[in-house]
Formats: C-alpha cells, sequence, structure tokens
C-alpha cells in the first residue's frame, strides 16, 4: 500500500515536472492559472463585500460587478507592477553585462509571469465585452487587444521580453484609477481622500505613462541594433504598440489634468 501511494506521488511530481511546468507547457498553465485566479478573486470580493459592507447590496447590479472586476485588476497591477520592476531594474536578466541580444533574452520565471498578464487580460476583455459597454468603452478593447497581442507574443517564443515588462510597469497605475472609482461609488468625491488619491494618479501617471514610456524609446534607440534582429513581427511590437499606448497614454491624461483641475476649482 505504502509502496502504490509513493509511486502515485511520483507519477504527480513527473507530470507537474514535465508537462504543466516544462518549457513547452507553461505558458499554458499560468494562462489558465491566471483566469481561475481571477475567477477565484473576483467571487471572494463579492462574498467579502456582501458579508461585511452592508451598502454593496444597495448598489446596482454592475456596479456590484465592477466593483469585483475592479478588485481583480487592482490585485494583478500590484502584482505585475512589482515583477516589472524587478526584471527592469534588478534583475540581471537584461543586463547589458550579459552575453547575448538583450531582445532575446528570457527565463522560464519571465515567460511564466507574462502568461499570468496574458491570463488577466484574456478574463478582464471577456467581461468588458460581456457587459459592455458598461465596464468600458472601445478604447479598452483596442487597449487590451493589443497589450494581449505584444504579451502573448513575447510569452510565446521569448523575444522582447524587457521591452513589454518595461510597458507592464504602466500598470502601477491602475490601483489609483480603480481606488478614484470606489470613493465615487461610496459618496466620498468630495473627500480629502478623493483629493489626495486625484494627485497620486496625476503623479504615478505622468511618471509611468509618460516619462517611463519615454525612456522606453530611448532604450530602443541606444539598442536598434539589437532590436532590428527581430522579425517583423516583433519590431512592430517593440516599437508600433508603445507608440499607439503613448497616444492613448496622452489623452487619458490630458483628462486627468482637467478631472483635477476640476476638483481643485471646486475647493477654492
Amino acid at each position: 500500500m505504502t509502496m502504490e501511494i509513493k509511486s502515485y506521488q511520483n507519477q504527480a511530481e513527473l507530470l507537474l515536472k514535465e508537462y504543466l511546468l516544462g518549457d513547452s507547457f507553461m505558458p499554458y498553465t499560468s494562462i489558465v492559472g491566471a483566469i481561475f485566479a481571477c475567477k477565484m478573486v473576483y467571487d471572494l470580493t463579492q462574498l467579502i463585500c456582501t458579508v461585511h459592507f452592508k451598502s454593496f447590496s444597495s448598489f446596482s447590479k454592475i456596479q456590484r460587478v465592477e466593483w469585483s472586476n475592479r478588485a481583480v485588476s487592482t490585485i494583478h497591477a500590484i502584482f505585475i507592477t512589482v515583477m516589472s520592476l524587478y526584471f527592469v531594474f534588478w534583475s540581471e536578466l537584461f543586463s547589458d553585462n550579459q552575453y547575448g541580444l538583450i531582445t532575446f533574452r528570457s527565463s522560464s520565471l519571465s515567460t511564466f509571469i507574462l502568461g499570468v498578464s496574458v491570463g488577466y487580460f484574456l478574463a478582464d476583455l471577456g467581461m468588458i465585452i460581456w457587459f459592455y459597454p458598461s465596464l468600458g468603452g472601445m478604447e479598452y478593447v483596442i487597449h487590451h487587444l493589443l497589450s494581449i497581442g505584444a504579451v502573448a507574443y513575447s510569452m510565446l517564443t521569448g523575444k522582447g521580453q524587457l521591452y513589454t515588462y518595461m510597458v507592464l510597469i504602466s500598470e502601477t497605475t491602475t490601483p489609483g484609477i480603480n481606488l478614484r472609482w470606489y470613493l465615487d461609488t461610496a459618496g466620498m468625491k468630495r473627500s480629502r481622500a478623493y483629493l489626495i488619491n486625484g494627485v497620486v494618479i496625476f503623479i504615478a501617471w505622468l511618471v509611468a505613462r509618460i516619462l517611463l514610456f519615454m525612456y522606453l524609446f530611448y532604450h530602443v534607440y541606444l539598442h536598434y541594433d539589437q532590436v532590428k534582429e527581430l522579425d517583423t513581427c516583433g519590431q512592430l511590437l517593440v516599437c508600433i504598440v508603445p507608440i499607439v499606448l503613448t497616444i492613448m497614454n496622452l489623452v487619458w491624461f490630458m483628462k486627468i489634468i482637467k478631472g483635477l483641475t476640476k476638483t481643485l476649482a471646486k475647493r477654492q
């Protein structure tokens, strides 16, 4: 009996190592795992808020859906921001001191993390389309499609992962945006917390979605001889996608400035 149990354990470990966590299956494992994680966080948020927040039941159905959906996006944003900062600024994987083209470097961990983001963007895109346009308009659909395409390319090919992580750092603005919506929905639009959060969003957006993208373009310029070694699809994703996202970021940034200015004017 003991031998049979050990045999089953060995088979389970072999299945985990050789298949689910094997290099060829890891991207798909992380995608599926991330989608299930999104569903779990969504359901837990619904449960916790229903039990502990009396006002939650008074929200409309779509407000309750968006409340839980934003909890999922906040957790993903925190997770991917931390991991992206690590890979871009602290990991030796993309250091200029390492041997080999920077655009062709990857690791099992970096690929797995990108798979988590692909899973999240797929789950969130599904929610946006299912409840369209309540959770976001066409600009959100375009943003998610571009993100899925770029991140999935880097995940599956192992190419351009440094620049993918640079772009993913911009997710650092998401918790502030979500907190703004939470405060507004909870009737705290005139609170001091709402004003402080608005200022934080302005600073975070400026740094993570404007200045950081300028650094990305400068980095691409310095390493363009290596970028040219990518295939056509890779070059387009490294150069064109950030440009499109930059334009969208600038449009949203103008809206943030307008909203912050309006809020400050009301308090004078």
